[in-house]
């Protein structure tokens, strides 16, 4: 083909690209978040640091993509999984369960919704092979720790339709756990409970208040008043009345900044509850008050009116979403609304910590951690059916997944995973047209 139009082929397929990317980018994060100027800026800030950090910020570009693709691995329509919906490396790490123990787990629930359990494994290999590149991986290495990702999700998934393990009781922890993820929960069994706590507030005339910091700032009277007013909602969705709500007397509030990509533009606050009588109140506890919206993939995936008549208020859905997925939910977990906003209150936990990349040297330790966040992706998508009092589908999920992967395991895992580098190669080529159209719209 002549140079010239071959050039003009290449810049008409840009054109048309950064367009699809400029109509999501304002349809969501302008219509439907209502993100500001200046909110916006700050969110592109953040995704324009690395294309890792672009995928993350642009969940809604990922299923805007996905979904119009066919793919032959997609469990039946009418027989969903419930997902996890923004799955990727990050949103897995160590915390404390409801009883006390130290697991590794998926750590946000956001985004939960009905839908192919496929997507959640397309979503995190792309995430996979974005972390292999910033580690400089080859293509063959990245494609086996995706395959290692995949292969660990198809194990397990199967010994669950076989039960031979048990969804409903299958937890991370330091008995089961192996290499960097083992290390990390040995080493948060020696942090002491006051970490968190001591870190975000102090002793004011023996009283604990939050410390000011560019991240944390008082609320105002507004904001106060309006948690206040809705916090009766929260004890009834614990159900804590009578003495036992005394445990969550509201000692201080604050707003919290700074936090995620996603959710920039939605109001996040911390509430210190007295939990307890302890001197100098160090039993107090942090409480993460978090407004959610509709989940992004409810924009792309199959209406479903059961789903939405049970769980109308996102709070309310990302609470039961945890609640199915995990063992051992956070004990704090529950929801309220402040006019016609919706929010659902966890534990800071002190024990909340990822993985840090730098410390996943080798390919082989790497392929240790992504084996068993494929485990704990198959024990989200078992556990939340009639396997578990909270589930909400009245069959068993990993009975319908093993029948779409089929039994040609290998080939599987292989489509799966020439697909994800595919897109990853994409994510990096929007991540380019991305950098260029923010640092435009700065201008104008």
């Amino acid at each position: 083909m002549d140079s010239n139009l071959t050039e003009r082929v290449r810049q008409t397929r840009r054109k048309l690209r950064k367009q699809t990317l400029t109509v999501i980018f304002d349809e969501f994060d302008g219509k439907l978040m209502g993100l500001d100027r200046r909110k916006r800026a700050e969110k592109y800030r953040k995704m324009a640091d690395s294309p890792f950090s672009f995928f993350r910020g642009s969940t809604y570009l990922f299923y805007s993509d996905v979904t119009r693709e066919w793919f032959p691995y997609h469990t039946r329509p009418e027989r969903p999984t419930w997902i996890q919906g923004d799955l990727h490396f990050e949103n897995f790490g160590a915390f404390r369960s409801e009883s006390g123990a130290l697991v590794y787990d998926v750590n946000d629930f956001d985004e939960g919704y009905l839908g192919s359990y496929l997507y959640d494994l397309l979503r995190m290999s792309v995430s996979i092979a974005l972390v292999c590149r910033v580690k400089m991986m080859t293509t063959e290495e990245q494609q086996g720790i995706i395959g290692a990702f995949l292969r660990g999700y198809r194990d397990q998934i199967r010994r669950f339709a076989k039960r031979k393990d048990n969804p409903a009781t299958f937890v991370m922890d330091e008995d089961r756990a192996e290499g960097q993820i083992r290390r990390l929960l040995k080493k948060l069994r020696k942090r002491k409970e006051q970490h968190f706590l001591e870190k975000v507030t102090a002793l004011m005339q023996q009283e604990r208040q939050f410390a000011e910091t560019d991240e944390i700032v008082p609320p105002t009277e507004e904001e106060h008043r309006a948690l206040m007013e809705a916090w009766p909602q929260y004890l009834a969705s614990v159900e804590a009345s009578g003495e036992a709500a005394v445990h969550f007397n509201i000692k201080d509030m604050a707003v919290k900044h700074g936090s995620g990509t996603a959710s920039i533009g939605l109001d996040r606050y911390y509430v210190l509850i007295e939990a307890g009588e302890a001197a100098e109140g160090l039993d107090d506890v942090v409480l993460e008050v978090k407004e959610v919206r509709v989940p992004v993939p409810a924009y792309f995936l199959p209406y479903d009116d059961s789903f939405w008549a049970a769980h109308g208020h996102q709070g309310e859905r990302v609470v039961m979403t945890q609640k199915a997925m995990h063992h051992e939910a956070d004990k704090y977990l529950g929801f309220l609304s402040m006019g016609d906003r919706h929010f659902y209150v966890r534990e800071r936990s002190p024990y909340k910590k990822r993985l840090k990349l730098e410390s996943l040297e080798t390919a082989e330790s790497l392929e240790t951690v992504v084996d068993s966040m494929g485990r704990l992706t198959a024990k989200l998508h078992a556990r939340a059916d009639i396997d578990v009092r909270q589930g909400v589908l009245a069959y068993h999920s990993e009975d319908e997944i093993v029948l779409a992967m089929g039994e040609d395991e290998e080939t599987f895992c292989a489509i799966v995973a020439q697909w994800a580098l595919s897109y990853a190669d994409q994510v990096e080529y929007d991540y380019a047209l991305f950098v260029e159209w923010a640092g435009n719209r700065r201008k104008s």
